[in-house]
């Protein structure tokens, strides 16, 4: 056993390397500069907008190769309509100053300040920050590297999208030998990303008169001060634009944040903390940031339910009481949260032991729990639709027969989540029996409508970029475990009962996208699911199989915009695997 261990680890690193190898080549070949300049001088002169960018960058005590690398990055521009605003925060190293003067004389777009004494980052930034008289901040460390493209696509995009007023693209990080490795390819705006680690990272652009007016940096959150401006910027405007192209790269080094150990900066973290809780204190929003103690960097929010309401249970079935009796004890036995209905919907059940079953919860918990007959032929979304009908509750708990419950607060932390305005349906981490994901969030245009991330991956997976342990905002989340405001199912008329058996729940969710709220999985919230114990495996027998393109071709007639672009997935990802696997092949 041992050897075949030490075998497979093998195969891993060797495959990991692989990939490592591939993602070098691939953005080496999106950044060759011939292709680059081609694309400026055909593009260029249709673009009517040309703001000036100011380049705010800190400098205190870099490597002075770094430094001469980061400036030039920004002199090799090819859109030339740039400021580069250089604030030395008193470095102990006079090499430094040095070369921040030789480069101002040589180009005068280059504004260097030289502070008398180190107030550290946020004093400093604000130093640069003074020099800066561009219509557009850029914000940059300085030991990292722009690419040649990254002004023009920004550029592309402002004049594409004039409203908007921050503006993030991709990243991946660099190492001494100039090789390119972790690429973070990123989702459009996810208020939720952001409120569980700085997903943004790297490059911002911000216009400046929302800088103004926030004031530029705070002191006292050194080392996460730019998660601290997101944040504020995010409350004041709601025009945010995603380039999802890689225009900076990180450098790897011992004392930077993007090198591989977590300890190069753990102030950064006490910092992210005071700062998320500061924007909770500012958005009257009851909670309080706590670190995610086994994921370096990541951040849970805990709410506190402000708005209680009757939470209504709706578990549709057809007999296997063995399997609902399991559920239903659990959630009986363990929910902490007692202000709950369990509204059962008998869709044909034949078995004696179903309707046993039935008789002894009536007759144990005749007050909580409600048994109504849905004689019509399977039909999920008509089942949902029947059991919000009889639902007395403020919140619904849309729920599978297979579903387990292991711990207590559960729906606490789902209500926590669904009570807020902006949130439309709340998604949980479901486990297979042996702690393998079976959901943790649904993509689309995976697999050619949509799929599951991470199935079959350990619960103790962290996940791409932290994904399986960070709460994350999904374009849907799976309607084996939904909780939604009764208000929202009604807004967007429930569930559609064209789509009988598939794709049902994922159409409901892309509703409450449409309307404009943002769905959520949870990670904290894990239930076992014993998927299709109840039903049986899709796709067994033609009628099956026929059902499944009926409702495969409706749902792609309905929502293919999202399917070909989903806003919380990356056109840079395959659609192909459900891992967030860089999608090697697209141009």
């Amino acid at each position: 056993m041992k050897l075949v261990l030490e075998k497979s680890k093998k195969l891993l690193l060797s495959s990991d390397k692989q990939t490592e190898r591939a993602y070098n080549q691939w953005i080496k070949d999106r950044t060759d500069i011939n292709i680059l300049q081609g694309q400026y001088r055909s593009n260029i002169d249709s673009l009517s907008i040309q703001p000036v960018f100011s380049i705010v960058v800190p400098v205190y005590n870099p490597s002075v190769k770094y430094l001469r690398e980061a400036i030039e990055s920004v002199i090799t521009q090819l859109y030339p309509k740039w400021e580069l605003c250089l604030a030395d925060d008193n470095s102990p190293n006079p090499e430094i100053q040095q070369v921040l003067k030789e480069y101002a004389d040589k180009d005068n777009r280059i504004k260097v300040t030289l502070r008398k004494t180190n107030g550290h980052i946020s004093a400093n930034s604000n130093s640069a920050l003074e020099l800066a008289t561009g219509e557009y901040i850029v914000f940059m460390d300085h030991d990292d590297l722009l690419t040649a493209n990254c002004l023009f696509e920004f550029v592309k995009h402002i004049n594409q999208y004039p409203q908007d007023d921050l503006i993030y693209s991709d990243e991946d990080k660099m190492d001494d030998r100039g090789f390119y490795t972790s690429p973070h390819f990123k989702p459009n705006w996810a208020p939720d990303n952001m409120l569980s680690r700085n997903y943004m990272g790297h490059v911002i652009v911000m216009k400046k008169n929302l800088v103004d007016q926030l004031g530029g940096f705070r002191l006292g959150y050194e080392g996460s001060q730019d998660y601290d401006l997101l944040l504020r910027a995010t409350e004041l405007t709601n025009h945010i634009g995603h380039i999802p192209k890689v225009l900076y790269h990180w450098r790897i080094h011992k004392l930077s944040v993007a090198a591989p150990s977590s300890d190069a900066k753990p102030y950064a973290y006490v910092a992210a903390l005071k700062a998320l809780n500061d924007a909770l204190a500012r958005r009257n929003t009851p909670g309080v940031a706590e670190y995610i103690t086994d994921t370096p960097g990541g951040y849970r929010i805990k709410y506190e339910v402000t708005k209680p309401g009757k939470v209504s249970i709706i578990i549709p079935t057809k007999n296997h009481a063995a399997l609902l009796d399991k559920a239903l004890r659990s959630i009986i036995d363990l929910t902490e949260y007692k202000n709950y209905e369990i509204i059962l919907l008998n869709n044909n059940s034949d078995a004696p032991d179903f309707f046993e079953l039935v008789a002894r919860y009536t007759k144990e918990h005749g007050d909580i729990f409600k048994c109504y007959d849905a004689t019509f032929p399977f039909n999920f979304s008509k089942l949902m639709n029947f059991g919000r009908s009889k639902a007395t509750g403020d919140y619904l708990l849309l729920l599978n027969n297979d579903i387990e419950v292991i711990h207590g607060d559960w729906i606490t932390q789902m209500m926590s989540f669904a009570q807020r305005d902006a949130t439309g349906a709340v998604g949980v981490k479901l486990l297979y029996p042996d702690d393998t994901i079976q959901h943790a969030g649904v993509v689309l245009g995976l697999g050619g409508a949509a799929a599951h991330v991470f199935a079959n991956v350990h619960k103790s997976e962290r996940g791409y970029f932290n994904y399986i342990k960070s709460l994350n905002n999904y374009s849907s989340v799976t309607g084996a475990s939904i909780m939604v405001r009764k208000a929202l199912f009604d807004e967007v008329d429930g569930f559609d009962e064209t789509l009988r058996v598939e794709y049902n729940d994922i159409d409901f969710c892309l509703k409450l996208l449409a309307k404009g709220y943002f769905n959520v999985y949870v990670p904290d919230v894990e239930l076992y699911h014993y998927e299709s114990a109840s039903r049986g495996q899709p796709y067994l027998n033609k009628q099956n199989w026929e059902q499944h393109e009926i409702d495969y071709n409706i749902f792609r007639g309905k929502w293919l915009n999202y399917i070909n672009n989903d806003p919380f997935y990356n056109p840079n990802l395959s659609v192909n695997t459900n891992d967030f696997q860089l999608d090697i092949h697209k141009i």
